[in-house]
């Protein structure tokens, strides 16, 4: 059994920091065995049974006691090491960071840590280092929306939101707009099918078999989609669209929310729209067209049909589209829950 030595002696704020550290979830793991050596040396344990209970070496117990003796909580904390002198002077770092934070020369519109290190002479682990430490990222892009440039943002958003949350007695309000240059692809070879251990695989080159353009009316209060295919996006075939809506639901109100594509704001649409009482006609802010929660739903259409598809003709396609509309209204159509808590975006 080993020799019992005098207790360590601890003031009281020593003693709340060591066990903080000990009980603290994220506290290194090294620390927290360092202040359980402490602490149980203020039991008056002896250095080889606080060996067997922390799982360091008698060596180790014992250089952080005499450590925590001369310097406290300090001691306990690891010195700082010299390492190995760095090759290039701050001035020279200084440099790739900048010069990564231009554009090249060779007309590409980012860096590589393979251009950055041609360009300074550097290795490229050392460059990716470097980077690292700026937080320098050349090869990201993070998109953020920005402000509308509408006069008139605030009357329309306000408008818009107003028949999201409190529409008007006998109002249905259709989100609607076109989903365009959907491409009927088919593969030169048949599809490898997913497996146990295997993804699904299918080869790079295809067949086009033409497009179809997708108009969708979304019901914001019910959630239910109605959907045309169509060969153009004209405004003929958008005011048919229209129409079809108009006769659709006899005896509503209908706003109907849109953004400013050309086809929209046709002389022709407003001149049609101008002699319907039961209609009213909704135009998001320019450049704020995520207001239409008609894209939401476009999303959840393109991640479930579009993405990954192989049509052996563009009437397989369209089939395919109506197919998933009918079936979501059937099983999925409910209105979409709004989680954004932030601020109100203003112009």
């Amino acid at each position: 059994m080993g020799r019992r030595v005098k207790a360590i002696e601890l003031r009281e704020d020593e003693r709340s920091t060591l066990e903080m550290w000990l009980h603290a979830g994220k506290t290194e793991r090294r620390l927290v065995q360092r202040a359980n050596v402490i602490l149980l040396s203020s039991e008056g344990l002896p250095v080889h049974e606080i060996s067997l209970r922390i799982g360091l070496s008698m060596q180790s117990c014992s250089k952080w006691r005499n450590r925590f003796r001369k310097s406290g909580l300090d001691g306990l904390k690891d010195e700082s090491r010299k390492g190995r002198p760095q090759v290039y002077t701050a001035a020279e770092r200084l440099k790739v960071v900048s010069l990564a934070c231009t554009t090249p020369t060779d007309g590409s519109n980012q860096w590589s840590v393979r251009k950055l290190a041609e360009a300074t002479g550097m290795g490229s682990t050392t460059v990716h280092t470097i980077l690292h430490a700026g937080a320098i990222k050349p090869h990201k892009v993070e998109y953020w929306c920005g402000k509308s440039t509408d006069p008139e943002f605030e009357e329309k958003q306000a408008a818009i939101l107003g028949l999201y949350l409190d529409p008007p007695d006998n109002a249905l309000v259709l989100a609607v707009d076109e989903k365009s240059q959907i491409q009927a692809l088919d593969r030169t070879q048949p599809v490898l099918p997913l497996a146990t251990g295997k993804v699904r695989k299918m080869t790079s080159t295809y067949k086009r078999h033409g497009t179809t353009c997708l108009l969708a009316a979304l019901s914001v209060h019910e959630g239910s989609v109605d959907g045309r295919c169509v060969d153009r996006h004209t405004h003929r075939e958008f005011l048919a669209f229209l129409k079809y809506l108009y006769r659709k639901y006899p005896g509503r109100q209908l706003h109907v929310i849109m953004d400013n594509f050309s086809a929209h704001k046709h002389k022709k649409v407003k001149e049609w729209a101008s002699k319907r009482r039961r209609l009213t006609l909704h135009f998001t802010p320019t450049y704020a067209s995520w207001l239409n929660q008609v894209e939401i739903w476009f999303g959840i259409f393109s991640k479930d049909v579009i993405k990954g598809g192989v049509w052996h003709s563009r009437q397989e396609l369209v089939n395919q589209i109506m197919y998933y509309i009918n079936r979501y209204n059937e099983d999925r159509a409910k209105p979409f829950a709004w989680t954004y808590t932030g601020k109100p975006l203003v112009a």
